[in-house]
């Protein structure tokens, strides 16, 4: 039963982002502009020893397509309230976790599909990685997504506008991005920055990635990564079913 409701609602919001490839291609243009512009100022910069410009930059602008795509999903569900399509579902048979597990999904396929883009697109400006580390790097831009669009979902379930959304959202995502070293290695900055960013959860699945990306696959900051991301990501999608199941009742 959950299965089929979550395949129902998948597919009703995938056939609405397969009709929108505007905005599917679109959703790449920034960390794309970062890599075309951004990235060759890195070429030969020593970089802490964890490969080169490319694997460095790529992973970060990965999760950072993840970060802020994300975290926005909500506003479509603020959108649905105020057109009643929430209420309706919801006086359904189908299950809570379906109405979450459903969207975020489609948020999920979303965004590993543009990941895909940006790396063949770094690819061709010169990035080198192994094949298992970049398949490592799609999975944890889909857990990422899934924490982040269900953590929105539950943020967009309480706000009444998108006015009360939005500077809410950039207040949290803006200093996760300049805290987890999406751009370049914390390592690369004092000690009192490197110390503070351990506690931003996406520092761990920056360094994660990074590994992945020089071929290194049993590392502590695989296993941390890797931890991080799949507790983040139930505990987002428990507080998001929890939000579908009581808000407005």
């Amino acid at each position: 039963m959950l299965l089929h409701d979550t395949a129902l609602i998948y597919g009703r919001y995938m056939r609405q982002s397969l009709r929108s490839r505007f905005a599917l291609l679109f959703g790449v243009l920034t960390p794309l502009l970062y890599l075309l512009f951004f990235g060759p100022l890195l070429t030969g910069l020593p970089l802490g020893g964890r490969g080169d410009s490319w694997q460095v930059l790529v992973p970060g602008l990965l999760l950072q397509l993840a970060l802020f795509g994300a975290s926005f999903a909500g506003f479509m569900i603020i959108l649905e309230k105020d057109q009643g399509i929430v209420e309706r579902m919801r006086v359904t048979p189908v299950s809570r976790l379906a109405l979450l597990l459903g969207r975020v999904l489609r948020e999920a396929t979303v965004f590993v599909l543009q990941a895909v883009l940006l790396v063949l697109a770094a690819v061709a400006m010169g990035l080198r990685a192994p094949l298992p580390g970049v398949l490592i790097g799609f999975g944890f831009v889909a857990l990422l997504t899934v924490a982040l669009a269900s953590l929105s979902y539950a943020l967009a379930m309480r706000v009444r506008t998108p006015q009360e959304f939005g500077p809410t959202v950039n207040a949290l995502t803006v200093p996760s991005m300049l805290l987890s070293g999406l751009m370049l290695p914390m390592t690369l900055g004092p000690a009192w920055l490197d110390v503070l960013s351990h506690l931003m959860p996406f520092r761990h699945l920056v360094d994660a990635v990074r590994d992945a990306y020089v071929g290194s696959y049993a590392t502590a900051h695989v296993l941390y990564g890797a931890l991080v991301a799949v507790g983040l990501a139930v505990l987002a999608v428990t507080v998001g079913t929890r939000v579908f199941r009581t808000a407005g009742a």
